[in-house]
């Protein structure tokens, strides 16, 4: 009998078990106080690290959390990405490096948090700051301010994204991932130029999100005065003293960046290892509880997604994982160290306040000590020269300059922000395979004869005709020389004179390149002035605007210009200065290789392709392809593109970006003292070098054999130059 009911026993457990693991979900609450978050009522010191999941490929997001995890991160930080999910109003897509919700499921897999900052206005160098372009045309609307249509879209959207996540049940209150969301992002700076309306916006957007009940807390970062019962947080190199804006509330960091972003033409950031160990143990021992690293795996921006004018398509950002997904050492190993111990000192952390206590001039001692008796220890030096000993307890420390050790039991040094225990690891790039056998397909200038162009009186801004479509748009007029009317008395070639809101622009007269023109992160716009050689009758003029990506931060970004806005004119005939201006002009949005689809396996076979010794070299807008097999390896592979001016390449129909190696790096570069406050500028590499040489290909993205690699080139390049590389 005895046994019977023990076989019954086990029979219901095991149906139990069967049950919960299809219905049953660990569900906890999430809370805060003035010391930490709280899961299920336990405070945390919670480590982050942000992971964008449109700057990888699915195939690379496990590794990735995995590393985190390793690494010593409780939880992965994400934007989510409103002109990626919304590419035209009401039709969304949550595919491939947009799949959100796989995102955060492997997220959760992995035993890991989520933070999710849904904005939507995410900043974060991607074109127009994550806005679709659609938005700007909304009739009556107003970026990011007290605006009916403007708030109208915002809120369908976060709605959407919040009940996605409500019905995947990936809230921490439902039993999954999400301990916290973000509403907005760094809009405090913004609000204090806006004023009222921006208060009022801000008002809205803090009711707006907690009215969503997703049962975990809001945050705004960069928002001294973020409506109660949202946290405000600091975004900086450094934010030891920061303080929140109620005493109820967590002191926490969404942004300590780990370097900077690249832009083409200018040097590469870097952060020292050192130097961000130091803020980090630094905001923890003056009572923060949750730091996050902006990026720890920075990736690459895909396509056209790079933004903030001159965005790099590299987003490596000087990560702990870096954009290929291979360990930056010694800094992801310098940091896994830190997080280790300063989670052996979690207990006291968030028990208590620190007392502090001078050791001397610029040194300092941060005690956490409970009743229970837990005792932790920070001790600083913030001398950028000079090591110190220094009498603490019933010992003495040795402190390098500008570092922190760390003491989980107020007796131990475990851990100094400045001895860095892991070996570098130097970055190769080897080639592969240089001996692709390219074809070519020359563009012809756009003229203003065509059927299927546009035609006004006037200069249109560009973004209003291509709807963001293209890089590029052709701006067309024909000029009418008399016989009689001559040239300038000595014989010179008239002026052309082109001013463009930017980026880069190309001038063709006759269907000749006169010259190429553009401009740079700090200054945008251009002016193509120039002689050009016409001649006696019609003469067509055909300017190239090429943008390099959307505004994506300023007050009230959308309604920044780009292309040639004017004047146009033409100096040094006889009349005197002729306005071009607001004569007649032809419009055609895109290449005529974008409208066949040659980058994509069906269209590159649409046109007659040139082989052999008559491929073009040093030609402006010139097309190539090449066709080549995977490496057998698993070694991330990029293409060494120096030998190119700038244009885009495709791998099998998908745009690995815009590349642009021939803009050398200008600026200041040199050894890289981590001591001291530390700038973007303070720490750069790769002067009088191209600002990005290599191009990330994802190993999801190619076949074993007969893999087709399109290259656009604007400028004129050699592709017999180009190669394929291995990252180790």
């Amino acid at each position: 009998m005895m046994e019977s009911l023990m076989r019954r026993s086990k029979f219901h457990v095991l149906v139990f078990m069967l049950f919960c693991s299809w219905f049953c979900y660990v569900t906890a609450s999430v809370t805060y106080d003035h010391k930490a978050i709280l899961v299920d009522g336990k405070r945390r010191i919670l480590i982050s690290g942000s992971i964008h999941y449109p700057r990888s490929t699915p195939q690379m997001w496990p590794d990735l959390i995995q590393k985190a995890k390793d690494g010593g991160i409780d939880v992965i930080q994400t934007y989510v990405f409103w002109n990626g999910h919304e590419p035209s109003p009401g039709n969304y897509y949550f595919e491939d490096r947009f799949d959100l919700v796989k995102f955060i499921k492997i997220v959760q897999q992995a035993g890991l948090y989520v933070n999710l900052r849904i904005g939507p206005y995410v900043c974060a160098e991607w074109n127009f700051g994550g806005f679709p372009v659609w938005l700007k045309y909304v009739p009556g609307i107003a970026f990011r301010t007290d605006n009916g249509p403007f708030k109208a879209a915002m809120q369908k959207f976060t709605t959407k994204i919040v009940n996605m996540m409500k019905a995947e049940k990936l809230f921490q209150t439902q039993g999954g991932p999400i301990i916290m969301s973000q509403i907005e992002n760094e809009y405090g700076p913004v609000e204090w130029e806006t004023g009222a309306p921006g208060k009022a916006y801000t008002k809205w957007a803090a009711q707006m999100a907690v009215g969503l009940n997703t049962g975990v807390p809001w945050i705004m970062c960069k928002q001294e005065d973020a409506p109660d019962p949202l946290i405000d947080t600091c975004n900086a190199y450094y934010c030891e003293k920061f303080t929140p804006n109620k005493n109820y509330k967590p002191k926490m960091w969404t942004e300590n960046w780990t370097g900077w972003y690249t832009d083409y033409g200018s040097p590469v950031p870097r952060r020292p290892a050192e130097d961000m160990a130091f803020s980090v143990a630094r905001f923890i021992q003056n009572g923060g509880s949750f730091v996050n690293y902006y990026m720890y795996h920075g990736g690459t921006n895909f396509g056209r997604t790079s933004s903030g004018l001159f965005i790099a398509t590299s987003y490596e950002y000087d990560a702990p994982i870096d954009e290929y997904g291979l360990l930056n050492e010694p800094k992801w190993g310098h940091l896994r160290d830190l997080h280790k111990a300063i989670k052996q000192c979690e207990p006291a952390l968030v028990s208590v306040d620190p007392t502090l206590t001078l050791l001397g001039k610029g040194l300092e001692a941060h005690v956490f000590k409970t009743s229970f008796g837990a005792c932790a220890a920070f001790l600083a030096n913030y001398d950028t020269t000079s090591s110190r000993t220094v009498k603490f307890g019933n010992g003495q420390y040795n402190l390098p300059p500008w570092s922190i050790s760390i003491l989980p039991d107020c007796k131990t040094d475990v851990y100094n922000t400045a001895r860095v225990g892991v070996k570098s690891w130097e970055k190769k790039m080897t080639p592969v395979n240089s001996a692709f056998n390219w074809l070519s397909y020359n563009e012809q200038p756009a003229s203003s004869s065509g059927d299927d162009s546009l035609t006004g009186y006037a200069l249109w801004e560009q973004v209003n005709v291509t709807r963001d479509s293209s890089d590029y748009l052709w701006y067309m007029t024909d000029v009418n020389i008399d016989s009689n009317e001559g040239f300038i008395k000595n014989g010179q070639s008239p002026v052309l004179t082109a001013m463009s809101a930017g980026h880069v622009l190309h001038v063709f007269v006759n269907g000749q390149l006169s010259g190429t023109v553009y401009g740079g992160l700090k200054n945008p716009k251009l002016t193509f002035s120039d002689s050009v050689k016409l001649r006696v009758g019609n003469n067509k003029i055909s300017l190239l605007s090429v943008s390099i990506g959307l505004s994506n931060v300023g007050s009230h970004f959308e309604t920044w210009n780009v292309g040639v806005l004017g004047p146009v004119t033409l100096k040094g005939l006889n009349e005197g200065t002729r306005d071009l201006s607001r004569q007649k002009w032809s419009y055609k949005v895109g290449l005529k290789g974008e409208a066949l689809n040659l980058h994509t396996t069906s269209g590159s076979s649409s046109v007659q392709w040139t082989q052999g010794s008559l491929v073009a070299k040093k030609q402006p807008l010139t097309w190539y392809k090449a066709t080549f097999n995977a490496p057998a390896s698993n070694d991330p592979l990029a293409l060494d593109m120096t030998s190119m001016g700038k244009g885009e390449v495709w791998i099998n129909g998908q745009s690995i970006g815009r590349h642009w190696p021939g803009y050398i790096a200008r600026g200041s570069c040199g050894s890289c003292n981590y001591a001291g406050y530390y700038t973007d500028t303070k720490c750069r590499t790769n002067c009088g070098e191209p600002s990005q040489r290599w191009y990330h290909i994802p190993r999801s993205w190619l076949n074993p054999s007969g893999n087709l690699v399109v290259v656009l080139e604007e400028f004129g390049g050699d592709p017999t130059g180009i190669s394929l590389v291995k990252r180790t």
